[in-house]
């Protein structure tokens, strides 16, 4: 926009240069066209200026004009009709001019207001926009444009669209035709196909969405297009984040819907939102009784207070992780759960609810429950078979001591008849000691295991009871006891072992005389009381404490271990005779006021009636007379070996000794002895080989090979059967047995096998 003192300056220079071309042209047009050059002026100062400098420069030009051109020239006005007609239509001319210059000016002044408004309006908006010309070269940028492609509007001007503006598929990287050219050809409007990526000037590349469009003129045609395009590397982003949200919530809609465990939302007030397959099949309702109910629908009324705490921590955000506890179900059975509960978290940063995931764990916790109680079974089973060896220590040391000092006694007092005698006595009563320890200990493994058999037969109770007595006296005395003995007139028969029914009343005697004190009463009862014979061992002893008669029949149970109680045993004999009473099928009870007041013991056994009598044979128990025989004897123990030979001696055999494995096979080959009594655990060969060694040669096949050793399971004995052994007999060995093998190898071996 000019501002007026330049366009009226400019509209006067215009007139004065017009009116000095005319003068110049004046010698050649003399009076002719005197006003021609005017009308360039008039236009000029309409269209610079305005219809001001328009009309001055009409007015002052005809008065110029006039004045040097027209005749009579130096005269300004017209003078005669004719110039006054040329003044008039001078004027008219003009005033058309004038007319049509201001029209032209308001015009163009209109198209340069809306060119610079579209400028404006390019340069404002978000969107880059590029215009073309119909060669599909650049005609404008606007800045957004320049920003995103990294051309200049300078720069770009001119050259191929296809140059500034390089588009490629986002994920075949394909070359993509550009739509500016596709709307010059087709003169629609065009889109761009979705994932096109811009590469810019420098290489970066944006995600771009556009659009072009044809330029028409008035006539239609195609002079154009115009290139709309945006940056929407932030919405793809957008995009992604949310495909990847809805697969993720797709997901974990899957994962709710079809997992095991229960899943629960509630309000921050405990109700229910939403309820899965799994929670239906852990509490027994449907989504339907659930949801919109209060989450106490599955809470004990005793854990009610668990709801409020977990709560608590929810509010402030934190997570509730593993939390094992009880819950109801439907139909009112208890189950034991872990829970884990998640603040649910609003776009707000609020918390708003509270997500749950519960998993039964009722097996997992019976199993704890049982792990824990085989734990402490465990533990209190370590603990007695702590004692228990500390009692085996000090139960073996008894007899030993009386041992060792009878040995020294011996040694003291050669060819006193009377003292070798009580040696002797005492030597055979130490000795049964040990064996009995040994013995029990070895039937409590047996009975455990179902391995012991009964050999039953038609008993009177009496002798068996008075047997019992006989076998405890001793005990008794060295107590300073007194045992009564008081049996029914009638004679009452059992289907029994006697050896084993001796043990059991033995055992519980033998108890008595222990936990009594000096001096105390021991009294043992028979009588029949229908269909079942009952036998009371009462003493007047230290009692058993009410919680102790539960668990008195357990291995190595004692009421009283300390140190002023001497004889307290293994504790096992009230276990072993426990086992033996119900084998012979009948019952056993402790009972007891308490510390202090003395304990008894009764054993209820079913009576042989009459129609059930069977006569057995008596047992032969006489060892039989045995022919001298040739005896090998091996053992790594020099005085184990040596003692056995110097008895086999006086019986009257031929004996030979060896102390290893090697040695054994040896001297069988040297001497090949009648029989061969093999120890199993051996230096540089143990017993089994040897013996296999033995049975592989001819002359050893016929040869009485008996395993002796301190071994005594069943898996020992298979394993001496499969070595090749005749029998296996178990240490300290019963001379009176061995005597038995040698007379009569066949029968007897069966018999030990049994």
């Amino acid at each position: 926009m000019r501002s007026r003192p330049v366009a009226y300056l400019f509209s006067f220079a215009a007139l004065a240069v017009v009116v000095g071309i005319r003068w110049l042209m004046d010698p050649i047009l003399g009076d002719a066209l005197p006003l021609v050059t005017l009308y360039g002026a008039v236009a000029l100062g309409v269209w610079f200026g305005g219809i001001g400098p328009a009309i001055i420069n009409t007015l002052l030009g005809y008065l110029a004009c006039s004045y040097l051109f027209i005749e009579p020239r130096g005269q300004i006005l017209p003078s005669d009709v004719p110039e006054f007609v040329g003044l008039v239509a001078y004027l008219c001319t003009c005033a058309i001019i004038i007319a049509l210059g201001e029209a032209m000016r308001r015009a163009e002044r209109q198209t340069e207001v809306r060119r610079e408004t579209l400028r404006i309006t390019l340069s404002s908006i978000g969107d880059a926009v590029i215009g073309a010309d119909a060669e599909g070269c650049i005609t404008s940028l606007n800045p957004v444009a320049e920003s995103l492609t990294g051309w200049t509007e300078a720069e770009a001007i001119g050259k191929s669209l296809d140059v500034v503006f390089q588009i490629v598929n986002e994920e075949t990287r394909a070359k993509v035709e550009n739509p500016a050219r596709r709307a010059l050809r087709e003169g629609t409007i065009v889109g761009l196909a979705n994932h096109t990526i811009l590469i810019r000037k420098n290489g970066t590349e944006l995600a771009i969405d556009d659009s072009a469009g044809p330029i028409r003129d008035g006539d239609g045609k195609i002079v154009g297009c115009v290139l709309i395009f945006r940056d929407i590397t932030e919405r793809r982003r957008l995009e992604r984040e949310l495909a990847q949200q809805h697969a993720a919530a797709r997901i974990l809609a899957s994962i709710v819907k079809f997992s095991q465990d229960a899943i629960v939302s509630k309000t921050l007030d405990g109700i229910i939102q939403s309820w899965n397959a799994g929670a239906e099949r852990l509490f027994g309702y449907t989504p339907e009784e659930a949801i919109g109910k209060h989450i106490s629908l599955i809470i004990p009324e005793d854990r009610a207070a668990e709801e409020e705490q977990i709560i608590s921590q929810i509010r402030r955000g934190e997570r509730v992780d593993h939390f094992d506890t009880v819950r109801v179900r439907k139909d009112g059975k208890s189950i034991h759960i872990s829970l884990t509960v998640s603040p649910i978290i609003n776009e707000k940063g609020e918390v708003v609810g509270a997500s749950k995931i519960a998993r039964e764990i009722t097996d997992r916790k019976e199993s704890e429950e049982r792990i824990y109680g085989l734990m402490a079974e465990l533990k209190e089973a370590d603990r007695r078979k702590d004692e228990f060896l500390a009692t085996l220590s000090h139960e073996l040391r008894g007899p030993l001591a009386p041992i060792s000092n009878v040995l020294e006694v011996i040694k003291r007092s050669p060819g006193d008849i009377r003292l070798l005698e009580e040696a002797q006595a005492t030597l055979e009563r130490q000795l049964g000691q040990l064996v009995r320890l040994v013995d029990d200990l070895i039937d409590v493994n047996r009975i455990t295991r179902d391995k012991i058999e009964l050999k039953k037969e038609r008993i009177d109770l009496a002798p068996v009871i008075e047997q019992a007595v006989e076998t405890s006296r001793p005990l008794a005395s060295c107590g300073g006891h007194s045992m009564i003995m008081a049996t029914s007139q009638e004679q009452i028969f059992v289907d029994g072992d006697r050896v084993r029914l001796v043990q059991i009343f033995a055992n519980l005697l033998s108890n008595a005389c222990k936990y009594t004190d000096k001096p105390g009463r021991i009294t043992i009862t028979v009588k029949r009381h229908g269909s079942d014979a009952t036998v009371s061992v009462k003493d007047t002893g230290i009692g058993i404490p009410a919680n102790k008669l539960e668990t008195i029949f357990d291995m190595f149970s004692q009421v009283d271990r300390t140190s002023e109680r001497s004889q307290t045993g293994l504790g096992i004999g009230l276990t072993l005779s426990k086992r033996l009473v119900e084998m012979h099928g009948g019952t056993i009870e402790a009972r007891s006021e308490g510390l202090g007041y003395g304990s008894e013991f009764v054993v209820h056994l079913p009576i042989l009636l009459e129609h059930d009598r069977r006569e057995v044979e008596p047992k032969v128990t006489a060892p039989p007379k045995v022919e001298p025989r040739s005896i090998l004897v091996v053992d790594d123990n020099v005085d184990a070996a040596g003692s056995l030979v110097r008895l086999l001696k006086i019986s009257g055999h031929k004996t030979f000794v060896a102390h290893d494995g090697l040695t054994a096979i040896a001297e069988a080959k040297k001497h090949e002895p009648d029989v061969v009594l093999l120890d199993v655990g051996l230096p540089k060969l143990d017993g089994h080989e040897a013996c296999r060694r033995i049975r592989s040669q001819p002359w050893g096949k016929k040869m009485l090979i008996v395993a002796l050793t301190g071994w005594s399971q069943d898996e020992d004995r298979r394993k001496s059967k499969e070595a090749g052994f005749d029998a296996h007999m178990v240490k300290p060995l019963n001379f009176d047995d061995l005597m038995r093998l040698l007379a009569s190898k066949e029968s007897f071996a069966e018999e030990l096998k049994g």
